[in-house]
């Protein structure tokens, strides 16, 4: 007696098809698992057990063989039990074979029977569409998920259907089928849900006018400055300026949350993820065995905010990058090589030295040389591939005290203006664009050029520097609704690389 049912495998925010054939054979009683599965895999066996039996289901007293196929792919999770109870059942002859024809099963199941959701039903609801399946039973509580693909740009499978419990596998096929009803999902502005408004920030024009150029860009911003001065404040205000998530980037944003086991309900938002200085290079760029996404994957799409640079180990701040310039983390094992995506905006906030009033101030408790220490567990490696980098001071009290600066929707709207403008030039933002793409695409004039020239000459911009420029200066010129960019685009973007020095 030998049956076969389609399920998946989680690897980082992917998903992988996995075959489960269960054979039921005369001989001692035992049951073994086999192709490569981790421990939560091999408790399965316990679990499955407990949940047929405790299901009013009679669990076989014979020899009982769960392969799941590749056998040389690395299996973790419990998500590979219900697809195992499922197919022990029709091998038995106590599931009919047609009940499960063309379905794919992802789930755990408690010992009562119970069907409890697993990570990543959204990444498995894609592959399962790509693979043919129409059908995708999963936990009531995954129905959401595994409908997302569907519901937004119509890639998911055909069917999602939700079960409670085992016994409801019986149901599958007739007419009390489970269905799940998909509410509409909305991509909305950051408007549409509480949260920090841009007006908050005041006394900070220079600032603002960075936040607002990194935000039309994407390009990865830098704050130098002392306690008080607003730092936090802005960069968590951030993703309030910036524009609504396309389609195709609000799918990824769900499948990675779903993966991490964080999928949100209701409006999609860009993320925002501020790590602890205390975070590894793995925690941080991701890692470990099984591999697992970090930070920067959590956060594509949106802000990656690190508070107080100098604190963070100077190797988790290396191992960024590579995912700065490349927009995706490659983890590499014996049997797979894993890439994850990671196109998020870094903004990093630093004191100027360990007591945070900075050298040469009157405050300022250091002692010599601290200052130039401190801000040395920042690379010149890593400085370069930050393309804004800005000093402020604290506010003073009448700025304070005044009226609020301009909203986050008045400035949003510029942004999203700005990133249609390169959209429709060359389909991304400035900040990703390659090399040639961006000499392409500056349309620099001759005082342009010149003024480019001489910045490089008197500030010795490294090549990666020169390019950073001219993709900031062409922000620039998006913002001024421009299709050329001018003497005073350059001299922006070069302040802007320029004042983060001072």
């Amino acid at each position: 007696m030998l049956a076969k049912v389609r399920t998946f495998s989680l690897l980082g925010v992917e998903a992988r098809e996995v075959d489960v054939e269960v054979d039921v054979a005369a001989g001692l009683p035992s049951f073994q698992i086999v192709g490569l599965p981790d421990a939560a895999v091999r408790e399965s066996r316990e679990r499955v057990r407990a949940a047929i039996q405790n299901s009013g289901f009679q669990f076989p007293q014979e020899r009982i063989t769960a392969s799941l196929a590749p056998a040389d792919l690395r299996k973790a999770g419990p998500g590979f039990d219900l697809a195992i109870a499922a197919a022990l059942l029709v091998a038995n002859e106590q599931l009919p074979p047609e009940a499960l024809a063309g379905c794919a099963l992802a789930a755990e199941l408690a010992l009562d029977g119970t069907v409890r959701a697993v990570p990543g039903s959204l990444a498995m609801a894609e592959q399962a569409a790509a693979t043919g399946v129409e059908r995708i039973v999963v936990a009531s509580e995954s129905a959401y998920e595994a409908s997302l693909p569907q519901a937004i740009n119509g890639a998911g499978p055909a069917r999602v259907i939700p079960i409670d419990r085992l016994t409801d596998l019986a149901r599958i096929n007739g007419e009390d089928e489970p269905a799940f009803a998909m509410a509409p999902v909305h991509l909305g502005a950051p408007d549409d849900a509480p949260g920090p408004d841009l007006a908050d920030l005041r006394g900070q024009p220079a600032l603002r006018e960075a936040l607002e150029v990194a935000a039309a860009g994407g390009h990865g911003m830098l704050i130098l400055g002392p306690p008080g001065a607003g730092k936090s404040l802005a960069a968590r205000r951030l993703p309030s300026i910036m524009p609504p998530l396309a389609r195709d980037e609000a799918v990824d944003v769900l499948r990675i949350a779903s993966a991490c086991g964080r999928a949100p309900a209701g409006t999609v938002q860009r993320p925002f993820r501020a790590p602890h200085h205390t975070v590894s290079p793995a925690g941080l760029v991701g890692g470990g065995n099984p591999p697992r996404a970090g930070e920067v994957t959590l956060a594509h799409r949106g802000v990656l905010f690190l508070d107080e640079l100098g604190e963070f180990a100077r190797n988790s701040l290396e191992a960024l990058r590579q995912p700065l310039e490349d927009g995706a983390v490659t983890i590499t094992r014996v049997r797979h090589s894993l890439s994850l995506p990671c196109r998020f905006l870094l903004v990093a906030a630093s004191n100027p030295c360990p007591c945070g009033h900075g050298e040469g101030t009157a405050q300022c408790r250091c002692a010599p040389g601290a200052a130039r220490r401190y801000r040395s567990r920042i690379s010149g490696a890593l400085a370069d591939r930050i393309d804004i980098a800005i000093s402020v001071e604290q506010p003073g009290p009448e700025a304070l005290a005044g009226e609020p600066g301009e909203s986050s929707a008045a400035v949003r709207a510029r942004v999203a203006a700005a990133r249609e403008l390169a959209e429709r030039r060359q389909g991304c933002p400035n900040a990703e664009l390659s090399l040639a793409a961006a000499r392409r695409h500056a349309k620099l004039t001759p005082e342009a050029r010149a003024e480019l020239l001489q910045g490089h000459r008197r500030m010795g911009l490294s090549g990666r520097g020169h390019d950073r420029v001219l993709r900031v200066a062409r922000t620039l010129a998006d913002l001024r609704g421009s299709e050329r960019t001018d003497a005073d685009d350059i001299a922006g973007a070069l302040a802007f690389r320029r004042r983060g020095a001072e």
